[in-house]
């Protein structure tokens, strides 16, 4: 495995804070484990503002097959306490999903369904009229509406959390504490013999936080060995890393922030045989921040693209990029 790091310039500060943002883990369609179908070819952009994927298959069978593809969107997880990164929070389609076949485009059907402690109970919330999006400001309205014998109900299946001190004992704030699994999918056919062109794009979901949490006063911090393993930051990422730790220090430089990118590429390995040809596209957008992330023969290609090219890959871990994010 190796490093992609992207050295530059930088001027101007920023003010530190203590705060952090999840990021959700997203990635490619799903299908159930197949002989049949094979990946050809998988082309994938990942930046902080777009996800891109354009896919081939081809069907190695004599006969049609017809079968469904899906998209599983990543969980959402209730909880005043879960500061996640993602875009619309009054939308099912939170990260602005969409996707092609061969030219044409496709409208998947949504599924959708609510959990607490591995119970379904997306009837109940559908039945008392409540929105399934546990982060949305209609959700928080319809939640205040139930009687406090359903609220209390609800508390007790672990759908809800009641809290008399925040809003009074009158009416206690409600905290929606659920999982939200969401899927898209469609029914597709896949000719025998035929190549099937199909791409996705989203909005992904960007975590962070406003200070670099794997160093501390130019030496490992804890969180170190967690990032070594995720990222493959190494020992000339640690030095560039304490080098513009000790200019912020002294307002010679911009301060530097964390966000974070995941994506699920395993799922590629359920398709026939590997990825007979994968290229992978990072894009750290600003010439002035800096990435890492594991891959092996990556090459930089422009002032803030990286690209990495693999022949019959088989995806054996997931996606992880470590944006340096330089203050303005």
């Amino acid at each position: 495995m190796v490093l992609a790091l992207a050295i530059c310039g930088a001027t101007t500060t920023a003010a530190l804070a203590n705060d952090t943002t999840a990021e959700l883990k997203t990635g490619g369609l799903a299908y159930v484990q197949t002989s049949d179908i094979a990946m050809e070819e998988e082309d994938l952009f990942l930046s902080r503002q777009e996800v891109r994927v354009d896919y081939l298959f081809r069907n190695l069978g004599q006969a049609d097959i017809e079968s469904v593809v899906a998209f599983p969107m990543p969980d959402i997880v209730g909880g005043s306490e879960s500061d996640m990164a993602y875009g619309d929070a009054e939308s099912d389609n939170f990260l602005g999903f969409s996707v092609v076949q061969d030219g044409k485009a496709i409208t998947p059907q949504l599924q959708q369904r609510v959990t607490a402690l591995g119970i379904d109970h997306t009837q109940a919330l559908k039945e008392a009229g409540v929105p399934l999006l546990p982060y949305s400001e209609k959700t928080a309205a319809a939640l205040q509406k139930l009687s406090p014998e359903t609220k209390a109900d609800w508390a007790a299946k672990g759908l809800l959390r009641i809290d008399g001190y925040a809003g009074g004992n009158d009416n206690p704030e409600v905290t929606p504490v659920w999982t939200l699994t969401s899927a898209y999918w469609w029914k597709t056919k896949f000719p025998a013999g035929k190549p099937v062109k199909v791409a996705h794009r989203y909005s992904p979901s960007v975590g962070g936080t406003v200070a670099m949490s794997f160093i501390q006063d130019g030496k490992p911090a804890y969180s170190y060995e967690d990032y070594a393993r995720r990222y493959c930051i190494d020992a000339d990422f640690m030095k560039t890393a304490a080098k513009l730790e000790t200019a912020a220090a002294k307002s010679t430089g911009p301060h530097y922030t964390e966000q974070w990118l995941s994506y699920i590429l395993t799922t590629g390995g359920n398709w026939a045989g590997p990825i007979k040809r994968f290229r992978l596209t990072i894009d750290k957008g600003n010439a002035k921040d800096f990435v890492s992330f594991c891959g092996k023969g990556v090459k930089k290609v422009g002032p803030t693209t990286f690209v990495m090219e693999a022949q019959d890959f088989t995806p054996e871990r997931e996606m992880d990029v470590l944006f340096l994010v330089a203050g303005e």
